[in-house]
């Protein structure tokens, strides 16, 4: 099996949704997302507008995982992986991707909604990479973690790893 990662593309949203919809925790069908304002149409186009930078990655050149950041605001929007392919280091891969990409915009600071519930898998998977909690959660009811790149580059700095 080939995998590979690439910036996403405005043509990549259509299996972006499927995946989105099929994910182990935190699945939201087309449907769902429409009823949120998101669709294939707007997603498509914040990204040819530069809004929503994203990388995706693929197995055989089908897409199993994906993450978008908001290039205004330093959130990272959504990380979402086929569960097939969870525990091989494809999600931390595309976190760093897309977290690299908002650092070029000036961001020191990101953040991103996460369930509060500690049973999820993105809970512990989060903050194991360095995401702290702000102790404030946003109108979905995730609790909204923040990510401060400068604080982690020292701490690989001192550890040794490049």
């Amino acid at each position: 099996m080939t995998i590979e990662y690439r910036a996403a593309l405005p043509d990549d949203v259509a299996e972006c949704l499927d995946v989105r919809g099929r994910t182990r925790e935190n699945a939201i069908s087309a449907e769902g997302l429409r009823a949120r304002g998101i669709t294939l149409q707007s997603w498509a186009g914040d990204i040819r507008q530069g809004a929503l930078p994203g990388q995706v990655c693929l197995a055989d050149g089908k897409i199993i995982g994906f993450c978008f950041g908001v290039r205004e605001s330093g959130e990272v929007a959504v990380l979402a992986l086929l569960p097939a392919f969870e525990n091989q280091g494809v999600g931390r891969s595309l976190l760093n991707r897309v977290v690299q990409e908002l650092k070029t915009f000036g961001f020191n600071r990101l953040f991103l909604g996460c369930s509060p519930d500690h049973s999820t898998r993105s809970y512990g998977f989060y903050r194991h990479l360095g995401w702290r909690s702000t102790g404030t959660f946003d109108a979905a009811g995730d609790e909204v973690l923040e990510y401060f790149l400068e604080e982690h580059e020292a701490q690989i700095s001192r550890a040794g790893v490049a």
